[in-house]
């Protein structure tokens, strides 16, 4: 952790002391520079093994975490992924290894699922997602983010 030197500096026999101590800064900002920033990179994928049918994959991630880029307290919610894949399929332990890095993301939840929606669009160029990202109550109030992607006629 950073630490800042204390105003109060004190010279005794030719000796200047300085009082060091922790600096908290914007808890979500500092946080998120000592975290990879989230990729794409990250994810790992492989050959859909029946790309002549259309069938559907849905992963389910209960433990998402994020920060609240206003108050820097956790946000935490259930991500929902239900895509049909064209010729790549996401392995998910590199899923899981990505949406780890927003752990200490200070991000809207709007944001941040839109940002990984286009991230797994990238990577993984599927026929049709759709991604529900379920947020735990705040002051009374849960969230649900859907966002869906369907890939054009002429790039299929």
């Amino acid at each position: 952790m950073a630490d800042a030197v204390d105003s109060k500096s004190t010279a005794r026999k030719g000796i200047s002391v300085q009082v060091r101590g922790p600096v908290f800064p914007n808890h979500a900002v500092f946080r998120s520079f000592l975290m990879a920033i989230p990729s794409n990179e990250t994810f790992e994928i492989f050959p859909n093994p029946a790309p002549q049918r259309d069938y559907t994959i849905e992963i389910v991630c209960p433990e998402f975490t994020s920060v609240c880029p206003k108050t820097g307290q956790p946000d935490f919610g259930t991500l929902t992924f239900q895509y049909i894949p064209d010729k790549w399929c996401i392995e998910l332990k590199s899923l899981k290894l990505y949406l780890q890095t927003f752990r200490n993301e200070g991000i809207f939840y709007e944001s941040v699922t839109n940002k990984i929606l286009d991230d797994f669009i990238s990577k993984v160029q599927p026929r049709e997602i759709t991604l529900a990202a379920s947020f735990t109550p705040r002051g009374g109030i849960s969230t649900i983010v859907t966002v869906t992607y369907v890939k054009p006629q002429s790039e299929q």
